[in-house]
């Protein structure tokens, strides 16, 4: 069992957090609040980024001391949303989310990952007619392989899960959310994610 502290409380957050619960771990959900994200970061080994990318940089650097040490797990997306709500650009173009977190918190261990498909296969991916991929990027092999366990845990199968390498990786895969507007447009807010087929 581990103890994990899921900061946000949307549909992703709130998925995760019960998916996790499922699987045997102690999981402590925090709203956006600073008091509630610190109290909770601080008692987990592991912590997950499921607040809106926009904002995401300014919550978790407030939590440097909190994070110390820990593994952090991103799997927001940075972005600027158009009327509809959904993503039309990259916050940080040329860089990603996870990269900036790892700049601002060096004593963390930031991981990517979950961040390239639609939040109900973060958590049921056998769910698709075609087996789905979930990327890591991080500089931590020790770290990456902890997050390859949980997503083991979440119903993610060992060839589904594909490690990119250093966190400079998660440019690619942020760089995937740009994709997501054309496919709900095109099919409608149905369940998808990116997959390498091979």
């Amino acid at each position: 069992m581990t103890t994990i502290a899921v900061l946000g409380t949307g549909r992703v957050g709130g998925s995760l957090a019960t998916a996790l619960t499922r699987a045997g771990h102690e999981v402590t959900v925090a709203d956006r609040t600073p008091s509630a994200a610190a109290d909770a970061a601080r008692t987990a080994d592991i912590v997950i980024n499921a607040t809106p990318g926009a904002g995401s940089l300014e919550r978790l650097a407030a939590l440097h001391a909190e994070l110390q040490g820990k593994i952090l797990i991103d799997v927001s997306n940075a972005t600027t949303d158009g009327p509809d709500g959904l993503p039309v650009h990259l916050i940080y173009p040329g860089s990603s989310l996870a990269e900036q977190l790892q700049e601002a918190l060096p004593e963390t261990r930031v991981v990517k990952t979950l961040n390239t498909m639609l939040f109900p296969v973060m958590t049921a991916p056998a769910t698709l007619t075609q087996p789905p991929t979930a990327f890591l990027s991080g500089e931590d092999p020790q770290a990456k392989e902890t997050v390859r366990e949980l997503l083991t845990g979440l119903g993610w199968r060992t060839e589904w899960i594909t490690d990119l390498g250093g966190i400079r990786t998660a440019r690619a895969t942020e760089a995937a959310i740009l994709f997501v507007p054309h496919v709900i447009r095109s099919s409608g807010f149905t369940p998808f994610a990116i997959s390498i087929a091979r």
